[in-house]
């Protein structure tokens, strides 16, 4: 069993089951078997760049190189900042409580790429956290699923149905370039083109 995600409101503390909405969830999904000429199924492989190798399904993995082309163990590397500032690393949401201390607006949620959805069950008390929930509250929090450099967005939302849901995003980054302009120069072609129509021959 996938271990539960817990949000700490006022003294309480609250375990949810997530379970994961996604496309095929919700639309189905399709498969496409690709079979050869005596029925056996075909794997997909990649062709190296010598145009002659040919690398079946698990034959390629990632290696770290240091700057002299060495192997070198990810341990020994040491994420920093662009100013070379060692950046700490964040803990996984799942090895403490999650406090519900910070809200957040619907245009605050609206401005995040939602790439996670999940639906939450809990067989506990709903009580602490249903009363805000209902009255439209976003939550918002810092989430990490195994821990990293850096947490995502998560928020924690009711359904119109009543569901409680927990959704994983990362702000929108839009950059606001200028108004369009339209030139008040009219082009060559069509001012000749205007003078070459006679609506009198019509």
């Amino acid at each position: 069993m996938a271990k539960p995600l817990i949000f700490k409101i006022a003294d309480s503390e609250i375990a949810f089951s997530l379970s994961k909405v996604d496309r095929s969830r919700l639309y189905g999904y399709k498969e496409l078997e690709v079979l050869d000429e005596k029925g056996g199924k075909c794997e997909l492989a990649t062709l190296a760049s010598d145009g002659q190798t040919i690398i079946g399904k698990g034959g390629t993995g990632l290696a770290t190189l240091t700057a002299d082309g060495h192997w070198t163990d990810k341990t020994q590397l040491k994420p920093v900042d662009l100013d070379g500032k060692e950046i700490l690393p964040v803990p996984s949401s799942y090895s403490a409580p999650i406090p519900l201390a910070e809200t957040a607006t619907v245009d605050e949620y609206l401005q995040h790429n939602i790439r996670l959805v999940y639906q939450l069950a809990c067989e506990g008390d709903l009580t602490p956290i249903r009363r805000p929930l209902s009255e439209g509250k976003i939550f918002k929090f810092p989430y990490s699923y195994r821990g990293g450099l850096e947490a995502d967005a998560g928020f924690l939302l009711q359904g119109e149905d009543g569901n409680v849901f927990f959704v994983v995003g990362n702000p929108t980054k839009v950059e606001f370039i200028g108004l369009a302009q339209v030139s008040s120069v009219e082009e060559e072609g069509d001012a000749e083109e205007a003078d070459m129509m006679d609506f009198d021959m019509i």
